[in-house]
């Protein structure tokens, strides 16, 4: 292509972005409004850590494969690389429109979500709900169309406020005294069908609010020192925000007993009630406005970095590969931004909230066994960094996403036709593309 050095990636991030990006990426709606519906579902405090636990266990085997290969194969679209070097072109397709779709389904609802804790401080907004959604969508383009650097340096001041805010309200929750911690009781129903139905449904909405951990490897192609910059902040940022969901779950429930939590659509914000009263809450509720804007802000970035991928290798239209003098791709920005605008005229929270978690199974997934196959097909390509414990880990990794996805499958079966109906229409779309780029 005539244009090629014109249209390449700026190699301006570092290890503070990449951090950032990470913990701004992950931490958010998920964990300010899941604890109350997972509450419901599973009715036991160690069952409720357990599922946390097993969610953050489960991230970090992947962290541990996926810093293999965006060292190996440091480029703009993170998994769909991978996937299509170990398996092919329409394996590499699928996962990448697969990929771009859970990573352009965050921003509508952040938006969504920013609203209505804005309707919190201010009731009289009720009716304008979307208006606010749409409205923060379009000044998100805006910053992002002026350059990489102002997105990189609002991302490394929110996402670090963010951490001090979390930690601040769980201090604020183990020192308050006003009432008991609840005996905490066992359950021995837990392989009853009912439970076992929950305790998936929950895991789908734990995996969703780690839904981000790999947000790194999206921006590899723009880090200026990938091979030490990406091991280290995907190790410390999903250890920070696996720490901090724990004690977030740990904290609310010092502060209330489970049948209470259970019946708040916002957790965060009813804890904030009983610690602060009326004014702490509307406190802690600008405060997590402002936090929200932080994972509004990386997933801005993330789903035009996969659409760049795919265009670049004929995937999308060829346009999809122009970047503008802040090195922006303006043309997938533009384009993902009116897929979140449409999201936000149609969507709910729960079924975005999951839908997003259940392909984001399948993508790893994928992404492991391509690790496998690179291992064994191409033994010496160049890699920087090699996973620990390989293969056990990875094949561990493998087998846990298997197990989540039948587990997601049985929970939540209308999310699995979607995904199918998704695959049959990739395949002659993918056989068009072909042809047009041949």
């Amino acid at each position: 292509m005539s244009d090629s050095t014109k249209n390449q990636l700026k190699k301006s991030l570092g290890l503070s972005f990449n951090i950032a990006v990470l913990i701004g990426g992950t931490i958010g709606v998920g964990i300010l409004r899941t604890p109350g519906t997972i509450a419901e579902m599973l009715n036991n405090y160690w069952l409720i850590i357990a599922s946390w636990l097993f969610g953050g266990f489960y991230v970090l085997l992947g962290a541990n494969s996926y810093a293999e290969l965006a060292t190996m194969l440091p480029k703009a679209g993170g998994s769909y690389n991978y996937i299509k070097r170990a398996f092919g072109e329409y394996a590499g397709f699928l996962s990448g429109w697969f990929d771009y779709i859970v990573n352009a389904i965050p921003p509508a609802f952040y938006c969504i979500v920013i609203s209505e804790y804005i309707i919190i401080l201010f009731p009289s907004l009720a009716n304008y709900s979307t208006v606010m959604a749409i409205s923060l969508l379009a000044a998100f383009v805006l910053l992002h169309l002026s350059g990489v650097k102002n997105g990189s340096a609002i991302q490394q001041i929110t996402s670090f406020l963010k951490v001090i805010c979390f930690v601040s309200l769980v201090v604020a929750c183990f020192m308050y005294t006003g009432v008991e911690v609840p005996a905490i009781k066992t359950d021995s129903s837990v392989f009853q069908i009912g439970l076992l139905f929950g305790f998936f449904k929950s895991l789908q909405l734990i995996i969703g609010t780690y839904n981000g951990w790999n947000s790194v490897c999206f921006f590899a192609e723009e880090n200026e020192n990938p091979n030490k910059n990406i091991p280290k902040s995907l190790y410390s940022g999903v250890l920070l925000v696996v720490a901090i969901y724990v004690l977030v779950n740990a904290a609310f429930f010092h502060v209330l007993p489970i049948e209470t939590l259970a019946k708040s659509n916002l957790a965060a914000a009813d804890v904030a009630k009983i610690i602060f009263g009326k004014n702490g809450a509307v406190i802690v509720t600008a405060i997590s406005i402002f936090s929200l804007i932080s994972i509004l802000n990386a997933f801005m970035m993330i789903p035009p970095r996969i659409l760049y991928g795919l265009s670049r290798d004929g995937f999308f239209i060829e346009k999809g590969t122009q970047i503008n003098r802040g090195g922006t791709p303006i043309i997938a920005l533009l384009v993902s931004s009116l897929f979140s605008l449409f999201l936000i005229c149609i969507g709910s929270f729960e079924m975005l909230f999951t839908f997003a978690a259940f392909i984001s199974i399948i993508v790893w997934g994928l992404a492991y066994f391509a690790l496998l196959k690179l291992r064994t097909s191409e033994p010496d390509l160049p890699r920087p960094y090699r996973c620990f414990w390989y293969p056990w880990t990875t094949i561990i990794a493998i087998i846990m996403s298997i197990a989540l996805l039948l587990g997601f499958i049985y929970s939540d079966p209308k999310s699995f036709l979607v995904i199918l109906g998704i695959t049959a229409v990739s395949y002659p779309l993918f056989w068009v593309l072909r042809k047009r780029k041949l």
